[in-house]
């Protein structure tokens, strides 16, 4: 499915694979089996493919015919893992609002990335088990269960598990971006 919306979107621009390869600083090879569904992209190929498509990455995701009232159920969400699986996000909105709403588990001394990522959006971080350190800038803030953080994610940030357990967070952004 994902493939299938990313040459959607890249034909709807007239933009070649090889063009959208290079922006995204991935492989022709990448963007070819993606389209056609032979492998799945890491999170970080996501994201840099999303950038230069100008769309938020559960986007690539959507689902067709958006409903007056969209139930997600838990076992039907969509799942994006980094390429190590230190953070995965399941996507507990429906994906086509004004909101994103994502449920991520950290897993112990990992990072949601390196460097701190930027997108033009707001986001609320809850903490739900654990202990998250969420860094903005160069501000490091650490969360409990139950703490929250709201911040501009046009400034560079991410999310770290210092801890030895995993750590559970909701996290919504507004407007949904890559």
């Amino acid at each position: 499915m994902i493939g299938e919306r990313i040459r959607e979107l890249r034909t709807a621009r007239s933009m070649t694979a090889t063009e959208l390869a290079r922006a995204a600083d991935v492989s022709v090879g990448m963007i070819s089996q993606v389209e056609r569904g032979i492998t799945d992209p890491s999170l970080e190929t996501v994201r840099r493919i999303a950038k230069v498509l100008d769309t938020p990455v559960f986007s690539l995701f959507r689902e067709s015919g958006a409903e007056p009232v969209a139930v997600v159920r838990k076992d039907r969400r969509m799942t994006v893992r980094s390429p190590h699986s230190e953070i995965v996000y399941e996507r507990v909105s429906a994906g086509a609002g004004r909101v994103e709403v994502l449920e991520g588990v950290l897993e112990p001394g990992a990072a949601s990335s390196d460097p701190g990522w930027t997108h033009p959006s707001d986001e609320c971080v809850v903490v739900l088990t654990g202990r998250l350190v969420v860094e903005v800038n160069d501000d490091r803030f650490v969360l409990k269960a139950g703490d929250s953080a709201t911040f501009d994610s046009r400034n560079p940030h991410r999310y770290l598990n210092e801890t030895a357990k995993p750590v559970r967070f909701l996290l919504a952004v507004t407007p949904p971006s890559y």
